[in-house]
């Protein structure tokens, strides 16, 4: 393995490419309908998607995109509109009522196909009667801070919204919907993916609550109000205004993390895949890689070199008091890199598959043994950088950051260990 980096790079790419938006809807496009198409895609890779459908739909479409900033992909068709992400902004708000006006009014006889990926929560802010913009910006910047998993955030969300719960697809109602998702949560439910503006699910306001009080998180007075007004549960899915629709997974982790693990077979290299769930703290998950390749390098259990070991899914990092630059594959990857420090013949890469991790425009970073050498020969200490929460920093001064830009498609985290 004369190019560790270039080996693992083609790896993430080729996961990438598992979930590229022409590949994932070949196969799944539905029935033409008797009357109109209407297309909404919403999500990072929303416009690629749009794009991809536009392509492939052999009759007359029309509906729009809502996509992060510079994640523009040319359509056709479809009207393109960007808004912010993390954080929620007026022109998503803008976007939301757009994407409202264009379900509107449409008969059993027309079809709504909804392109639905990561990142839709806040490219969709649509905040409910009593709460404004301000109030979900601050439920986002909560959430966020919070460490909670992406299952508990999205059970709140859903309930401090007027699109999100299968709130969407109602509004579209009498039209029949079809969910085309491509998913960045672990398990791959579909309710969760952008918190479920075309799917719903069971979990009500007062199993939210329970979540809430569980993990101890402190959301906004005005937030905590309305969860406890009676009046936020969203549609559950026997509702009768989904009785005709469907939902089709077209693109997952699992997916990708297959295709990456075949790559490297193809290359001579044998590929374990640990897990495409993963959750949890982004510094532990990265304690118990470092472990597991450690326990391979020094005693060749419990696999034996060389070897890809693979794992997909959402880690979170809980904040503190003002926190640095970075995201979830930064951090972990820097307690990785604590974890097999000194070791020989290791190298790691952890990016999120949208091409983004975190505030920055860095997808994630490369790690080896020797990166914590590299950074205290640069006068830096590992752990004044950690506890700092600003791993950017750290892979930055080293110049290991990676930077494909946006790939045009989402399906959550993927990590990669190469022991050689």
């Amino acid at each position: 393995m004369t190019d560790p980096r270039a080996f693992l790079t083609g790896l993430f790419e080729t996961a990438v490419a598992a979930a590229d938006p022409m590949r994932a809807l070949q196969g799944h496009l539905p029935d033409r309908p008797k009357g109109r198409t209407v297309v909404v895609a919403l999500g990072k890779g929303a416009a690629q998607l749009g794009a991809a459908f536009e392509v492939l739909w052999d009759a007359p479409v029309e509906g729009l995109v809502v996509t992060r900033y510079g994640y523009v992909a040319p359509c056709r068709h479809l009207r393109v509109l960007e808004a912010a992400h993390p954080v929620p902004d007026a022109a998503g708000l803008a976007a939301t009522e757009t994407v409202f006006d264009a379900v509107k009014g449409l008969s059993e006889n027309d079809l709504v196909v909804a392109l639905v990926c990561g990142g839709g929560s806040a490219l969709l802010p649509a905040p409910p009667q009593g709460l404004n913009l301000a109030d979900e910006q601050a439920l986002n910047a909560a959430l966020l801070a919070s460490g909670a998993p992406i299952g508990v955030m999205n059970a709140i969300r859903k309930h401090v919204s007027r699109i999100k719960g299968g709130r969407l697809a109602a509004a579209a109602y009498p039209a029949r919907v079809v969910s085309l998702i491509v998913s960045d949560v672990p398990g791959d439910d579909p309710a969760q993916v952008a918190s479920g503006p075309t799917v719903p699910d069971d979990v009500s306001v007062e199993d939210t609550l329970s979540m809430i009080k569980a993990r101890n998180i402190i959301l906004p007075e005005r937030v905590t109000a309305h969860l406890s007004s009676g009046n936020a549960a969203a549609p559950t899915p026997d509702d009768p205004r989904f009785a005709c629709n469907h939902v089709q997974l077209i693109a997952s982790a699992g997916k990708s993390l297959e295709a990456a693990a075949a790559q490297a077979e193809r290359a001579g290299v044998p590929a374990v895949i640990l897990s495409d769930r993963i959750e949890g703290e982004a510094r532990d998950v990265g304690l118990v890689h470092a472990a597991i390749a450690r326990e391979v390098a020094e005693r060749d259990r419990p696999f034996q070199r060389p070897v890809v070991i693979l794992s997909g899914g959402e880690t979170t990092v809980t904040l503190g008091e003002n926190p640095g630059r970075g995201g979830r594959n930064t951090a972990f990857l820097l307690s990785l890199a604590l974890g097999i420090e000194g070791l020989e013949n290791v190298y790691a890469l952890a990016a999120d598959t949208d091409g983004i991790d975190g505030s920055e425009d860095n997808a994630g970073a490369f790690a080896d043994g020797t990166s914590m050498a590299r950074l205290r020969a640069l006068g830096v200490d590992p752990q004044d950088i950690q506890r700092a929460q600003d791993p950017w920093a750290a892979f930055e001064r080293l110049g290991d950051l990676y930077v494909p830009g946006p790939t045009g498609t989402n399906v959550n985290d993927f990590r990669v260990i190469l022991i050689n």
